[in-house]
C-alpha cells in the first residue's frame, strides 16, 4: 500500500510576479483536485512577494521553493519535479490561461498514457490570445513536427501530466522559456511512450504582466531559441 503522506497528484507551479493569479489557482486547484495532492510554487524570488503569498496561506498542501539562482520557466519547473512527491506530476503556467478544471480529467488518462498534454491543437483546443503570438506559436509546432516528428501537435504547449516514473528514463536541459518541452516531448516519442493530447482553449491572461508577450521583438526572440532547441534536439546534440 502507498504511504498515506505521499500524495497522488503534484502539480509544478513556476512563478514570477504572479500575486494577482497564485491565490486563485491555488483555491482552483484544490476545489478540483480534493486535498490529495501536493502544489509545489517554484518561485524565482518574485518582486512582489508570490512566493510569501502562497506560504501565508498555510496550507498543507502548498509546498514553495524560493529560488535565488538559475531563474527562468525551465530551471523552476525542473527544480520543483525534483522535490515532487506525487504519483503523477503536473505543470501549468499560472497566470490563469490554463484551466484548473481540465487537470483531473489529465490525471485519469495517466490510467491508460505516460504523458497527457494540453494541447491548443487537439480537438476542442484553441489559441485564443494575439494575433503574433498564434502565428508564432502555430509556426515553432509545425517546424516542430517537420523537423521532429508528427507525433505531438502541441510540442510547447507547457501544460503537461507525466506517470512520475517517466522521468526515470527522460529529463530535460532546464533552460529557456518554453523549449524545454520541446525537449522533454521528443525524446518521450524516442523512448516510445504512450502521449495524449487533450484540447484547452489556451487565453490571454487577465491580471499581471505577461514574461514574453510586452513587445514583437521579445516573442520571435524565444521563438528564435525555440528553433535553436528544436534543431539540437534534432541533431542529437542532447
Amino acid at each position: 500500500m502507498r504511504n498515506k503522506h505521499f500524495p497522488k497528484v503534484s502539480v509544478v507551479l513556476p512563478t514570477y510576479n504572479e500575486n494577482e493569479n497564485i491565490v486563485k489557482l491555488i483555491r482552483s486547484l484544490l476545489k478540483y483536485l480534493g486535498s490529495n495532492v501536493e502544489l509545489i510554487v517554484s518561485d524565482d524570488n518574485s518582486p512582489d512577494m508570490t512566493w510569501k503569498i502562497a506560504q501565508d496561506l498555510k496550507l498543507p498542501q502548498v509546498k514553495v521553493i524560493r529560488r535565488f539562482k538559475n531563474k527562468g520557466l525551465g530551471p523552476a519547473i525542473w527544480d520543483g519535479i525534483k522535490v515532487a512527491k506525487g504519483r503523477y506530476i503536473v505543470w501549468m503556467d499560472c497566470d490563469l490561461t490554463m484551466p484548473p478544471s481540465l487537470v483531473p480529467r489529465m490525471i485519469k488518462l495517466l490510467k491508460d498514457y505516460d504523458v497527457v498534454v494540453g494541447s491548443r491543437y487537439a480537438k476542442g483546443g484553441a489559441d485564443k490570445r494575439s494575433l503574433v503570438r498564434v502565428v508564432t506559436s502555430y509556426a515553432i509546432n509545425l517546424l516542430a513536427n517537420l523537423i521532429l516528428n508528427f507525433k505531438v501537435r502541441d510540442y510547447d504547449s507547457g501544460f503537461v501530466a507525466v506517470r512520475r516514473d517517466v522521468f526515470k528514463n527522460i529529463d530535460f536541459e532546464p533552460k529557456g522559456h518554453g523549449e524545454y518541452c520541446i525537449e522533454f516531448l521528443y525524446k518521450c516519442t524516442k523512448r516510445g511512450y504512450r502521449i495524449k493530447e487533450i484540447g484547452f482553449v489556451f487565453t490571454e491572461r487577465k491580471k499581471g504582466e505577461s514574461k514574453t508577450a510586452q513587445y514583437i521583438y521579445s516573442v520571435f526572440w524565444h521563438g528564435f531559441k525555440y528553433v535553436g532547441r528544436i534543431l539540437k534536439v534534432r541533431l542529437g546534440n542532447l
